[in-house]
């Protein structure tokens, strides 16, 4: 509750506006080195749920990654362009479709290896900060999907 009237409608009164604004300039330093990889970062963050499932569903993918198959679908259709997946309809349940790491795909992942070590190097916090705040954000992601 809040004192004045509007003080809650300050934007330093905000959550949403330094969550929003942190995510926002975290995946702008990421851009250089995606670039590299001829990523963007959603790209990225699906090949990083390639990398530690190589075949998963699109649905269940879609839950990890909290995007919509509006949003996954033409990320997917690009990586598989790029051949670092490829997708197909389940033998079981022609309503899945799968998606399943290749060996391209694999092999990305020794080009991708040090970014996240070159992403700590560009945010000014230590190791035991960046715990806390991921315990956090995590807490804050859970309460949104229960």
């Amino acid at each position: 509750m809040c004192d004045d009237k509007y003080e809650c409608l300050k934007i330093g009164n905000q959550l949403c506006f330094p969550l929003y604004a942190c995510s926002k300039e975290i995946v702008r330093r990421y851009k250089p080195f995606l670039d590299e990889l001829d990523l963007t970062y959603t790209q990225y963050i699906a090949m990083m749920v390639m990398w530690e499932h190589k075949r998963i569903n699109v649905k269940d993918m879609g839950k990890i990654l909290y995007l919509d198959s509006g949003t996954l679908t033409p990320v997917l259709k690009k990586l598989e362009s790029k051949g670092y997946i490829i997708r197909e309809r389940d033998k079981t349940d022609e309503r899945v479709l799968n998606v399943i790491i290749t060996d391209e795909g694999e092999e990305l992942k020794e080009r991708a290896i040090l970014i996240p070590d070159k992403l700590c190097a560009c945010v000014s916090l230590d190791k035991e900060e960046v715990a806390a705040l991921k315990k956090i954000l995590d807490k804050l992601m859970n309460k949104f999907c229960e």
